[in-house]
């Protein structure tokens, strides 16, 4: 018997090390401080990308640099677009020979000079000339990055002159004149935490409390740690916020 228990301890400290760490950071409301039950919570932006490479080719202009503002529809990255620009040409003579062709066949036709088979051969060639034309317009769009909303440039990951493949991460942007508070909270919460509720958001970095607001639950609970995702907003706009922020949300409990 002494045996079994000996092989029973170790095997109950391992299970409890292997506990989600987000179910063992979650705070028991009875051991909340006199503010009422708190949570940690963290500072994140509403909208945020990470722009990549469309084509390859290299990078000839890079107009913003890490942290800097840019509006939206601004270039933010330019590429050598010379042989890009050479097949538009090309594709654009093509067509314009093609519509010639087609138009001279169509009138001949009306004459009863050509056959019903070379007019739609022209037809043809006409519509795959202008599906080119379209094909080298996109590329050469492509070679111009422009910004999807106004924002911040968060992390650069290129230079200026270097070589990218296609789908190569440019640079990582957000916009952060909408931010919001995430936190992740027991679900037992939910029998008084509802969309609505105010809260105090007390910032590390900034050592100053705000007044908060829950704006959104997530659609699921987390059934291994038995959370779930809130997410609110800073009542008033603050400038001194920052994306990735932390600190602490410390809630009233309604009566």
């Amino acid at each position: 018997m002494s045996q079994v228990r000996w092989f029973a301890y170790p095997l109950a400290a391992v299970l409890l090390m292997a506990v989600s760490p987000a179910l063992a950071q979650l705070p028991d409301q009875s051991g909340s401080g006199a503010g009422g039950p708190e949570i940690r919570a963290q500072i994140s932006p509403r909208r945020s990308t990470m722009l990549a490479s469309e084509l390859p080719g290299k990078i000839d202009d890079l107009t913003v640099r890490e942290g800097e503002r840019f509006k939206e529809g601004q270039k933010l990255v330019g590429f050598d677009c010379a042989a890009h620009r050479a097949r538009l040409n090309k594709a654009t003579a093509q067509q314009q020979a093609a519509r010639k062709s087609y138009e001279v066949n169509s009138r001949l036709d009306k004459l009863g000079s050509v056959s019903t088979m070379e007019l739609e051969a022209a037809a043809a060639m006409l519509s795959a000339a202008e599906a080119e034309t379209a094909m080298m317009r996109i590329m050469v769009e492509r070679c111009v990055v422009t910004a999807p909303f106004p924002g911040r440039v968060a992390e650069l990951k290129v230079r200026r002159y270097e070589f990218v493949s296609e789908g190569k991460d440019l640079m990582e942007i957000l916009d952060d004149r909408e931010l919001e508070v995430e936190m992740i909270v027991p679900s037992r919460w939910l029998v008084w935490l509802t969309p609505g509720n105010h809260f105090k958001l007390l910032i590390e970095e900034t050592s100053r409390t705000y007044t908060a607001e829950v704006t959104r639950l997530s659609a699921r609970i987390d059934p291994v740690s038995q959370s779930i995702k809130v997410f609110g907003k800073v009542v008033n706009r603050q400038d001194d916020l920052l994306a990735g922020m932390s600190g602490r949300a410390v809630f009233a409990v309604p009566n």
